[in-house]
């Protein structure tokens, strides 16, 4: 089964300095359809004015990745992590136990934009971990993080696999589901066929009870997304 979650149905929230688009229910917006899929339970499509950011804050108990599209996030947090997130990298912060961080966009004069992401953890109450890596812009599929840190990927704390995709003009790839029968697509940039479906940017799809996908790309522009291998 897929089900498609458009763009324009996304949750919403402004408030000057942050611009945010929720895939699930998040802060203010509540949709009790909406509460996340298998262990994935935020996708924030976020963007930050200049000079602007979230203030220190705590979490506990859950897997956070940051994915940025635009500019840089100034990151700092209680392990003494103090680190710059430029464009296409990629952070896993492992919140465990309890962690506290802050996060600023590092440009007085260009918006900041970047994926937040979390995802449940399978164990509760570790010591918090910051992992931070760029992945390059391979055609095809990348794996960003896996449950045991394979061949330089981020460890995460879960049986799930987060993956990048990037398909060329009229490229297409097959997707064989490992960590369970639950599969999340969000489509970055692009246009993206998914089986019948097609999924332009900000766009997600929930996957079900499918041994294979088919992704294809039938832009005129490259695909950016990104596929979870949930639970």
């Amino acid at each position: 089964m897929i089900d498609i979650r458009k763009s324009e149905q996304r949750g919403r929230a402004s408030f000057g300095w942050l611009d945010s688009r929720h895939t699930f229910s998040f802060g203010h917006y509540h949709d009790p359809e909406q509460m996340g899929f298998s262990a994935l339970r935020v996708i924030n499509d976020d963007v930050v004015k200049p000079s602007a950011g979230f203030d220190t804050h705590g979490h506990r108990d859950m897997e956070i990745i940051s994915y940025v599209l635009d500019g840089v996030i100034e990151h700092k947090d209680s392990e003494g992590n103090i680190q710059s997130l430029p464009a296409g990298e990629f952070q896993l912060m492992s919140a465990g136990k309890g962690i506290y961080h802050s996060e600023y966009n590092g440009s007085s004069d260009s918006d900041l934009r970047f994926l937040q992401i979390w995802i449940q953890p399978n164990e509760r109450g570790g010591t918090p971990d910051y992992q931070q890596k760029d992945f390059g812009k391979a055609p095809g599929f990348t794996e960003i993080a896996t449950p045991d840190g394979r061949d330089g990927t981020l460890n995460i704390k879960q049986n799930a696999r987060s993956l990048q995709l990037i398909l060329e003009n009229g490229s297409s790839e097959t997707f064989n589901p490992e960590m369970g029968s639950n599969v999340y697509v969000h489509v970055v940039a692009g246009e993206l066929s998914l089986s019948d479906d097609v999924l332009s940017a900000g766009d997600g799809a929930k996957v079900s009870g499918l041994s294979q996908l088919l992704l294809k790309n039938n832009g005129s522009e490259n695909v950016t997304a990104l596929v979870f291998d949930l639970p």
